[in-house]
């Protein structure tokens, strides 16, 4: 999840398509309702590249989800992303949803990784108190051993969103505002809506999810190779974790068929420039608000 230091360091595919971003200052971006416009060679080559993975591999994949992300972390420690400091300057809601100064805000990062955007959070705003989950055990066991942890500012744990009740450690309607970044894009499509149904429990009313993810076309989905396909608008990595690239209309309708509002949907088209190597690499993300109702229908 390191932009500069993805095309600083390596260009391999699988690293591209193993990194989600963070902002740079002075890269090129736009915010908007449309989505990137494919160049004629990169729309030939998605049109050619249309081979799936074999049903027996698409079902390995996923009873391996959690050992491949495991083993991710096993091979790059706490080393691969750096922290995110772009945050809250990304998702003014984290701060904004106070409804006075100093307010005491309870948040809860789904896929927390190893703490790389929980714990600059948790030193730029001393009034929150965090919980926060991975699907990898390990990843979780960094976090805990990380010296800024801190049992009275934040709560660790591991959780797969989309079996285990987040509230059996989050006391319900309790959560001030939950962050999805980067995650749900890791989650089978058939699987994703239990993810946001476990949010939406411990989620207060009037509350919303902040999402940042992958969005169509995005570089990294033009840089797998052909035998990567999985699914519409889905692939697995070397490594064999894997990656959705969203479309605004396919979250919007994920969030309010379980019950959100929504409140922002839309593209954010980035050009990253390494003057070094002489790349300008366009990235295509989502950022997204969706809110839980004051009231159920």
């Amino acid at each position: 999840m390191d932009e500069s230091r993805m095309f600083q360091e390596n260009t391999s595919d699988n690293y591209l398509n193993s990194v989600a971003p963070i902002c740079e200052d002075g890269a090129f971006q736009k915010k908007g309702h449309s989505a990137r416009i494919l160049s004629p060679e990169e729309a030939e080559k998605l049109a050619r590249d249309q081979a799936l993975v074999s049903d027996f591999k698409k079902l390995k994949l996923e009873k391996d989800a959690q050992k491949n992300w495991d083993l991710f972390y096993k091979r790059n420690s706490t080393n691969f992303f750096k922290d995110r400091h772009w945050t809250t300057r990304e998702f003014e809601d984290l701060k904004a949803c106070r409804e006075f100064e100093d307010q005491k805000l309870t948040i809860l990062e789904a896929g927390c990784g190893v703490g790389n955007c929980l714990f600059p959070l948790l030193e730029e705003d001393l009034n929150i108190f965090a919980y926060a989950c991975d699907f990898s055990p390990r990843a979780v066991e960094y976090v805990k051993k990380n010296t800024l942890y801190n049992i009275e500012r934040c709560k660790v744990f591991q959780c797969d969103l989309t079996k285990d009740d987040l509230l059996e450690n989050i006391p319900a309607d309790s959560v001030d505002v939950a962050t999805l970044i980067f995650v749900l894009s890791a989650i089978h499509p058939d699987k994703m809506h239990l993810a946001l149904q476990n949010i939406y429990k411990v989620l207060k009313p009037g509350k919303c999810v902040l999402f940042r993810d992958y969005g169509l076309y995005d570089h990294a989905m033009l840089r797998f190779k052909s035998g990567s396909k999985l699914g519409e608008n889905f692939y697995v990595r070397q490594d064999g974790t894997r990656s959705y690239f969203f479309t605004d209309e396919f979250l919007s309708h994920l969030f309010m068929a379980v019950g959100y509002e929504q409140v922002v949907n839309e593209y954010v088209l980035r050009e990253t420039v390494n003057r070094k190597e002489g790349l300008r690499v366009p990235r295509v993300f989502l950022q997204s608000k969706f809110r839980k109702p004051l009231s159920e229908a």
